[in-house]
């Protein structure tokens, strides 16, 4: 069997007409029926019931259509994978929490499409446990997280640039004035937080509601980080989150900033990936301009399995 004759085989398959399947792949009709009983020669039997009526697929010919499909995709994949070295194609999917989608992923997208403009990006936003389990299902090829970095087995991890957490207030609360805020000066105080499991909702949790006695008052739970910081603009209630999804909002003074004792308090952020089998034709490139752009120092390095 020849991919030629394969190819024929299935575009007269398709229009069950010698005609058409000639006008489509733009050969001689005489060349379609050469090609077609060539094949049949070499199976050794009928692949179209022919008569008046026109042609009609045989028992064997439905058979053949399925592993034909198969044998031409397969044929293709193996020519983009051989031509297209160090340019690869395909798509790259990619799941992170909308802060991380909106102001850290940008630069390194653009990026990446300068280098490999062949690969289609899809870019989901979603919670930590649904980008790691997307990975971990191979529903996502990458996802980035904020937090430790995933303990599971299949999983490989990648630590980038941590990102700076702040405690943001409305611009007249009373906390914006003091020159120092220590945690224990939070207990009490309304919080506005996302939901459980979110990535901010788990920093919320590390670094101020397991403090040791009074803690922050949760008075609202809101799942769009864009309501939580106009919500605060608004008086509702202060909140913590990576400072480069409030700087903005500082800059335009619609927030205060509290000068909180643990301003210093880092976000860890990781791209994480499936450690073994298939792999995205992408992916590694990815991750040579993620470790290039969002590395620490950008000289953090990774087994590539």
């Amino acid at each position: 069997m020849q991919l030629r004759q394969l190819s024929t085989f299935r575009t007269v398959a398709d229009a069950l007409n010698v005609t058409r399947a000639a006008e489509r792949l733009n050969y001689a009709q005489s060349s379609v029926t050469e090609q077609i009983k060539a094949l049949e020669q070499d199976l050794g039997v009928p692949l179209f019931e022919r008569s008046n009526r026109g042609l009609r697929l045989t028992p064997a010919g439905r058979r053949l259509v399925d592993y034909a499909e198969k044998m031409l995709s397969l044929a293709e994949e193996a020519r983009a994978a051989v031509t297209e070295v160090g340019s690869p194609g395909g798509e790259l999917l990619i799941g992170a929490p909308e802060t991380l989608c909106v102001y850290r992923l940008p630069s390194l997208l653009t990026r990446f499409r300068e280098d490999c403009p062949k690969v289609h990006v899809v870019l989901r936003p979603g919670n930590r446990e649904e980008c790691r389990g997307g990975v971990r299902d191979g529903a996502l090829d990458l996802c980035f997280t904020f937090g430790a970095p995933p303990d599971h087995p299949d999983l490989e991890s990648m630590p980038l640039v941590p990102e700076p957490v702040v405690v943001v207030a409305p611009k007249d609360h009373p906390l914006t004035r003091r020159e120092s805020v220590t945690t224990s000066d939070l207990a009490g105080v309304d919080f506005l937080v996302t939901e459980s499991g979110c990535s901010y909702r788990l920093m919320f949790e590390e670094a101020l509601g397991s403090a040791p006695g009074p803690r922050p008052r949760v008075a609202a739970e809101l799942t769009s980080i864009g309501a939580l910081r106009t919500c605060v603009a608004a008086g509702m209630g202060c909140a913590l989150l990576p400072q480069i999804a409030v700087a903005a909002d500082l800059a335009r003074g619609t927030v205060g900033l509290v000068p909180w004792q643990g301003l210093q308090y880092e976000a860890p952020i990781h791209a994480t990936w499936r450690r073994d089998g298939e792999r995205a034709p992408g992916l590694l490139p990815f991750l040579d301009a993620t470790g290039t752009l969002l590395g620490r120092h950008s000289a953090t390095r990774r087994d590539q399995g």
